[in-house]
Parts: C-alpha cells; structure tokens; sequence
C-alpha cells in the first residue's frame, strides 16, 4: 500500500520535473527555432490546438521564423495568441503568414527570460509540494483506518520527504544551467 503511494508520488514528480524541463527548453537564447512556438495553443471550432496542428513553421533567417497558417481565416487568432504568450516577441502579419522577428538577446531581454525561468521553477516547486501534501494525507488516512502503524507512518512522511527534497534539488541544477545559458553570451 504504501510503496504504491510512494511509487505514484515519485512518478507525478517526475511527470513535474519533465514538464520543466520542457518550459526550459522552449526559452531559446536569440536564435530562431520553431520549438519557441510549441506552448502556443489557438481556439479552433471550439477546442484548443496547438499552433503547429493548424500551420507551418519555418525558421527564414536566424533572427526570423514564419509562420504559414493553413486557414487564412485563423490569422488574426495566431496574431493575438503569440502577442498573449509570454515570451515578448511581436508578430508581423505579412498577407497570408505572420513573420515573428526574434529580438536579440540584450541584456535586459536576458533578465526578463531568467525572471520567467524563475518563475516557472517557484511554480514547480510548488506542485511539487502540494504532491507532497497529497501523499503525506493519504498516509494520514491509512494509519486514521488502522492500515499502517505510527512507526510506518514517520518512516514513509520522510522517504516521501526525501523524494521530494531530491526533486525540488533537481529543479534548481535545471534553473542555474539555464542562468547560465542565457547570460553566458
């Protein structure tokens, strides 16, 4: 019983770590790359699609990436979902397609995306506490049923301690090599 739990617990921080990771690497130090555009969704007929589902990204210079929207119609609604999104760019709609100029990196570009890496990883940080919370309750309620004992009950608050101590570790060496990055140039 409690091994489940703390074999499900340590694969939702997983799952956490993963999607950090993911955030990290989206945020690109000055260079076009199509993936800068992934966390971008777009309402279309009622659902949200990823912005790569209803067009075509191509990286046209190494400072500029197009965008060839298959439906003219959703232009408009692409336009507005990058200017939404965080991550400071100002399309340019250019007829059929919306040119993204990537701006270099100044110094104050680059203090905006490491507050932005902070602040993604103070939100993991936090998911990864309220796990915590969830297992350390669920243990609650097997000794308040009379599952485990007490004994069991402080050993598996610590490993699951331990476990999450470990991960939220994990997030900072993810957080200080992306400081790195981006003021490395």
């Amino acid at each position: 019983m409690i091994n489940q739990l703390c074999i499900k617990t340590n694969q939702k921080m997983e799952v956490c770590i993963k999607n950090f990771q993911i955030q990290v690497n989206n945020i690109r130090t000055g260079r076009a790359s199509p993936e800068l555009l992934n966390s971008i969704y777009i309402e279309y007929f009622g659902s949200k699609v990823s912005l790569r589902q209803i067009s075509n990204i191509v990286v046209e210079d190494y400072h500029t990436l197009k965008i060839n929207i298959f439906d003219s119609a959703n232009t408009s609604l692409v336009n507005k979902a990058i200017l939404n999104s965080n991550l400071d760019l100002n399309p340019v709609i250019h007829g059929k397609d919306i040119i993204v100029p990537i701006p270099g990196l100044t110094e104050e570009r680059r203090r905006s995306l490491i507050k932005i890496v902070r602040i993604n990883a103070e939100k993991n940080r936090i998911h990864i506490r309220n796990i915590r919370r969830d297992a350390n309750e669920q243990i609650k309620v097997y000794l308040k049923n009379k599952i485990i004992g007490e004994d069991q009950e402080h050993s598996s608050q610590n490993q699951i301690q331990k476990m999450t101590d470990a991960y939220i570790k994990k997030i900072e060496n993810i957080l200080i090599l992306k400081e790195k990055e981006l003021m490395e140039f």
